[in-house]
């Protein structure tokens, strides 16, 4: 049964890469440990398959940051729109009525409310997206970074595990010679 498969894993609420890479290591955090070792047990294809559908999906939760911030875009527009139709309309309004000083103040004043009644608001929109866009990112830096540090641990142990002790040395003398060559090729990147 595949990771993906598993009835504990739910997307709802999240973004799926996210919830992809929270199971991703929930694998590792529960994976059982080898016999005689501190060392775990993964499936690698399952991790891989995990993580490479987390990364499949970031471009589109990408793509639905900017969708946001295009709309966030038009909207401004239509209100911008909308304010100088308002403006517009109340000087044409103003001009059509009696010369009175306080009908054409009021009308002025009634399309500048609205005019930063509108920017108000598409301020307030583009500082919630940018904050969601922000929010989103930092949660991805901080599932990121903590992968990166389980990767260093695991190669970490790996190193350890290969190192040779004294005893060994003298009782193994071949097989201490195929154990320098492993450590040696996992010193070097694999």
């Amino acid at each position: 049964m595949s990771a993906l498969d598993d009835p504990v894993f739910d997307t709802a609420g999240e973004h799926e890469s996210v919830a992809l890479v929270r199971r991703a290591i929930d694998i590792i955090a529960t994976a059982k440990p080898l016999p005689l070792s501190s060392s775990v047990r993964v499936e690698p294809e399952e991790l891989l398959e995990l993580l490479e559908r987390a990364a499949d999906h970031l471009p589109e939760e990408l793509r639905q940051a900017r969708w946001l911030l295009k709309e966030r875009e038009e909207f401004l527009e239509k209100v911008q729109r909308e304010g100088d139709d308002i403006l517009e309309a109340a000087r044409t309004r103003a001009e059509r009525l009696v010369s009175r000083q306080e009908v054409v103040r009021e009308a002025k004043h009634l399309a500048q409310v609205t005019v930063d009644n509108a920017d108000a608001h598409a301020r307030q929109m583009k500082h919630e997206a940018e904050d969601w866009c922000d929010q989103q990112l930092a949660k991805l830096e901080i599932v990121l970074d903590r992968i990166s540090k389980t990767a260093q641990a695991g190669r970490e142990k790996l190193r350890v595990n290969l190192m040779p002790t004294a005893e060994q040395t003298q009782d193994h003398g071949t097989e201490l010679a195929e154990d320098n060559t492993s450590a040696a090729f996992f010193d070097q990147g694999g």
